[in-house]
């Protein structure tokens, strides 16, 4: 089943919107239809909190890392190289 989606807009931006359909040889309605679903699928998705509380509960812990400068050297070595040493 479809449903219809009425959006206000100003002139300026209708004209902005029309220019931009055009230029992808598209009707408005295909521009503003690929444009939500272009946000949507950029859209974070899951809940913000539990995010931020797997991430609290990550930095918790200690995690075996290498010495900074060593592994700046070695990743340095890497872009000047064809491979590692």
């Amino acid at each position: 089943m479809s449903k219809r989606l009425q959006v206000l807009l100003d002139e300026s931006e209708w004209r902005e919107i029309q220019r931009a359909a055009r230029s992808n040889r598209v009707t408005i309605a295909e521009w503003v239809r690929q444009a939500l679903r272009a946000a949507r699928a950029s859209a974070p998705v899951g809940d913000l909190g539990k995010k931020l509380d797997v991430i609290r509960a990550a930095t918790r812990h200690t995690y075996p890392a290498g010495d900074i400068e060593q592994m700046l050297t070695e990743i340095e070595h890497g872009y000047l190289t064809d491979g590692p040493r």
